[in-house]
């Protein structure tokens, strides 16, 4: 059975975007040294030439993707990258967390659907859509409302050491203590693998 994770690059302040992100600057100003990691190698990934990274990372990155069999994420996600222009790099099935779905799609090799009955409901379908592998859930809003819903098995952080000091934060409006246990740390030279298993669930939502 899959699991639900949270995977995202972050800041050491706790930042996955900088400020005033954009189709056109989609991790904000200063924010794309959160993913100059997937760029900054000689290995291609196994999965995409797009990625080359260090031996190590691309190791974490492959195992990722290999044990992912669907995306969760919100609709400001999907609106900042233009929608993948309809082609998910992971290739997998796209699922959005939405109140209201855009007129006109985005249309390409990746099925993207849109939710609009709460969260429990996106990732219930993510999951069907996942196959028996993890769903990746991705964005801010969308990783808060999985993990305060106490629907979050892992969160897999890649640690950046930069200090943005603004942008959108990971774990900005949760109201309660969530106790982590750290699984698996590897380190690389410009970022910090660690993957937790959450321990308590079900929290209260601002």
């Amino acid at each position: 059975m899959g699991k639900v994770v949270v995977d995202m690059s972050m800041s050491l302040d706790g930042f996955i975007a900088g400020v005033n992100d954009s189709q056109k600057e989609p991790l904000g100003e200063g924010g794309a040294v959160l993913q100059q990691w997937l760029f900054n190698g000689q290995l291609e990934s196994r999965h995409s030439s797009f990625f080359k990274m260090n031996r190590i990372s691309r190791e974490v990155f492959d195992k990722s993707v290999d044990s992912t069999g669907a995306i969760l994420t919100g609709r400001r996600t999907y609106n900042v990258v233009g929608g993948w222009e309809g082609n998910h790099p992971a290739g997998v099935p796209v699922v959005i967390l939405t109140h209201r779905p855009p007129i006109a799609p985005s249309e390409g090799n990746t099925p993207i659907s849109f939710v609009t009955d709460g969260v429990e409901r996106a990732v219930r379908e993510a999951k069907e859509k996942a196959g028996g592998k993890n769903v990746g859930v991705a964005g801010a809003r969308t990783a808060q409302q999985c993990l305060a819903a106490g629907l979050v098995d892992e969160l897999h952080i890649h640690h950046i050491p930069v200090l943005l000091g603004e942008g959108t934060r990971l774990f900005m409006s949760l109201s309660e203590r969530i106790p982590l246990t750290v699984k698996e740390t590897v380190s690389d030279r410009d970022v910090t693998h660690v993957l937790y298993s959450v321990e308590r669930v079900g929290v209260a939502y601002d």
